[in-house]
């Protein structure tokens, strides 16, 4: 069957996210929307999946558990995982290497996190869009090491795709998809043996996609999702 998806949404945690983009606000505009799938997925922090999980359950509408690292060659990669049990996890291990370098809120502004009643129970300290003390191939290792699905975000969008960042795809990295943009140019690299994905990177509740990019998975539910995405690695 085909599942409407949205596989690339930020949340009020990351700094760049809208202070609208709160758990019950990105799954209304999705269930508005008639998308199957969501995936929150803010820099190199899960801390708002829980929030999302409970409304998502309240809203039926699925999500894929996600984040968005930032790897020490300042490329971005996306990376999912079954539960939100299993992302909290190795967000965990990815704070550790995240540096302690302070948010400035007057600047890039307040990282929230939140509950399933969009009320803040804290405010993420660390400026999550600092880069990981981790190389690129680094945390694909980590994330396949931890039971996660490792996607090169946006590769051929911004300063932190990773052709961008690099001038490359390395190759001693094994990935389960790549996320691309149709809104800028196809890079010229031949990209026929991986699976593409299309996502919004939304960072207001106006960017997450309509229902325009689908996945054909076995079942509606999160590991048919999953599985979907990661039927093999490359």
């Amino acid at each position: 069957m085909k599942l409407a998806c949205d596989l690339h949404i930020h949340s009020c945690l990351s700094p760049c996210g809208d202070g609208l983009m709160t758990p019950n606000n990105i799954v209304g505009m999705a269930f508005i929307k008639q998308l199957d799938v969501i995936a929150v997925c803010d820099h190199n922090s899960a801390r708002n999946l829980p929030a999302v999980k409970e409304v998502a359950d309240m809203m039926n509408v699925l999500l894929l558990p996600g984040m968005e690292l930032t790897t020490r060659e300042e490329a971005h990669m996306l990376c999912y995982f079954r539960t939100v049990e299993e992302c909290m996890a190795f967000g965990e291990r990815i704070y550790a290497h995240l540096p302690p370098i302070p948010n400035n809120e007057k600047f890039f502004g307040r990282q929230q996190v939140m509950n399933a009643q969009d009320e803040e129970i804290a405010a993420e300290e660390k400026l999550l869009i600092s880069a990981l003390d981790l190389g690129f191939e680094e945390c694909a290792a980590m994330i396949h090491e931890a039971g996660g699905l490792c996607v090169p975000a946006h590769i051929n969008r911004g300063s932190n795709g990773v052709l961008n960042a690099l001038g490359f795809l390395p190759a001693g990295a094994h990935y389960d998809a790549l996320e691309v943009s149709r809104k800028v140019a196809m890079p010229p690299v031949d990209l026929k043996e991986f699976r593409l994905l299309e996502s919004s990177d939304a960072h207001y509740l106006e960017n997450i996609l309509e229902p325009e990019f689908f996945l054909e998975a076995y079942e509606r539910s999160v590991n048919a999702v999953f599985d979907a995405i990661g039927g093999s690695s490359f």
